[in-house]
């Protein structure tokens, strides 16, 4: 963890305090996630519309014990309890993502330190590729609020006979894992742990093996004494976020839509991905975590042979019901393709030795109702020569997070074209900055933000994709910040109702807004 960021967590827990808790115990229950991290989920109807004309007077709040109850002139805002929890739950989910970051960078730094690249294509050399599949994979994802998470599951078959296990959907990384029997030191998680002696497909994969080259083994590394003996992985996300255990091969079964329309199940052996024996950090309810990054051992570039080079999802809104679901596309999607409003940027490289799992975009500039912020400095968008800042897609990470100064200037922005609509609330807990809507019940008027690309592309979200609703008085802008070495994420919550495309043959990014429940 690096330390300005340890800092920056430090303060927001600090200042979170009024509302969230004793830091102790919110520390502690970051530490043993034993209890509820609660995901975002606020009662309050999204009514949005959006406006792009430039205001001027400004009107700001000054807050007591960061209560902002009223300002200098008597005007209130209603800080009720749901209101309260609401913003608690944001508190603990920018504390998931504030954990998730560092999880990246970490990441990040400790490809930097590596001074071998493991070659892709001699260490799976070996491994026998099956026939390709006559249609696209298909399978559904569920938001993980109700777990206590910011993050999408998908519900994966796994071993012979099949088992249900809940994985966290995650762009960022590569291993495929699940917490597995003997778990000796393993977090809480939603029904059975995987045991591996009730499967007749589960087989080790040895530490000769080419495959056994394509992870990092435990540190000190542990010697290989026979051909028999398992290989052994240390997968390390941040701070507290690692997984340890045996490397694998397994069946996991997911549902097949057949080139005529048929559904069915559909086995796919030899799934490499690791038996976790110990396993900790922030995956609330999770049993492990499908990697979808563009390293060799994710879960669709070894399906590369079978469906191509690409995939795709839809992340229904937050505000669904629960019984509609969200999907995860393998193969070439016809329907998506043919979208009228499909539109792509390209990938772009990392530079030095920046983690070839991420999935980098060049942004030019950010639109804020249409007016492109100029004076946001360009280098704050490049990667530099030792694989820092730059911007990733991130499926696993909720909001979205600009570094430094682009959030300063992109947030004073907000507020100076809506302080003559609505009265603007600085120093809120967590969210910067929020505005008093009391009064208005639908169609608030708020600025649409925009993200301009290198390439002549332009990414437009939806108000709702923008804002969060924290009760019927308080809208907060939902992006936040990260320091000005850091890269820029984008989030999960702002891709919500749009069709995702990650084309990795032709290295481009699709994006096309979508009624994703329809699909």
């Amino acid at each position: 963890m690096s330390t300005r960021l340890s800092i920056f967590l430090g303060l927001i827990l600090f200042i979170v305090s009024p509302l969230s808790g004793d830091c102790r115990t919110l520390s502690k229950r970051r530490e043993y996630n034993s209890s509820s991290l609660h995901g975002f989920n606020s009662h309050y109807p999204m009514h949005f519309s959006s406006v792009s004309t430039s205001t001027s007077n400004y009107c700001g709040l000054s807050s007591t014990e960061h209560d902002p109850a009223k300002d200098h002139t008597g005007d209130t805002v209603t800080i009720n309890q749901e209101t309260k929890r609401t913003t608690h739950s944001v508190v603990d989910l920018k504390i998931q993502d504030l954990t998730r970051i560092q999880t990246l960078h970490a990441r990040l730094q400790k490809s930097k330190n590596e001074k071998v690249k493991k070659k892709i294509t001699s260490d799976i050399s070996s491994v026998e590729a099956p026939e390709a599949s006559p249609g696209k994979l298909v399978a559904t994802l569920q938001s993980g609020m109700t777990l206590g998470s910011g993050e999408y599951f998908m519900d994966v078959l796994v071993g012979t006979p099949p088992k249900h296990f809940s994985l966290i959907l995650d762009t960022g990384s590569d291993l495929n894992w699940l917490q597995c029997l003997p778990c000796h030191d393993c977090f809480h998680q939603k029904g059975a742990f995987y045991d591996p002696k009730t499967s007749t497909s589960f087989k080790n994969i040895t530490c000769n093996d080419p495959r056994c080259g394509l992870i990092s083994s435990p540190d000190p590394p542990v010697q290989c004494e026979s051909d028999s003996q398992s290989c052994p992985y240390f997968y390390w996300y941040g701070d507290r976020s690692n997984t340890t255990g045996d490397f694998a091969v397994e069946t996991f079964t997911i549902n097949l839509t057949t080139t005529e329309g048929e559904s069915l199940e559909y086995k796919l052996e030899n799934m490499m991905f690791g038996c976790g024996h110990w396993n900790r950090g922030l995956f609330r309810g999770a049993s492990g975590l499908l990697g979808l990054g563009r390293g060799p051992l994710s879960f669709s570039s070894q399906l590369h042979s079978l469906y191509g080079h690409s995939f795709s999802y839809c992340l229904v809104d937050r505000s669904s019901d629960t019984n509609v679901s969200s999907k995860l596309i393998f193969g070439e999607d016809k329907d998506l393709l043919s979208h009228p409003n499909l539109n792509f940027t390209s990938f772009v490289n990392g530079k030095g030795n920046s983690v070839e799992t991420f999935y980098y975009v060049q942004i030019k500039s950010i639109l804020v109702g249409g007016e492109a912020l100029d004076d946001i400095p360009e280098e704050t968008w490049n990667i530099s020569s030792d694989g820092a800042g730059g911007t990733i897609i991130d499926s696993g990470t909720t909001l979205s997070y600009f570094a430094q100064p682009a959030y300063e200037i992109i947030k004073n922005k907000f507020a100076e074209k809506i302080k003559e609509k609505y009265l603007v609330i600085r120093d809120f807990p967590i969210l910067d900055p929020c505005f008093n809507v009391s009064g208005v019940e639908e169609n608030i008027q708020l600025p649409e933000l925009g993200i301009a690309f290198a390439d002549g592309a332009v990414w437009t979200f939806p108000v709702e994709n923008s804002f969060i609703r924290l009760s019927e008085d308080i809208v907060c802008l939902a992006i936040l910040g990260t320091p000005k070495s850091a890269f820029s994420i984008i989030g999960n919550y702002q891709q919500q109702n749009f069709h995702m495309l990650y084309d990795t043959k032709r290295s481009r990014l699709g994006y096309a807004p979508t009624e994703c429940a329809n699909i």
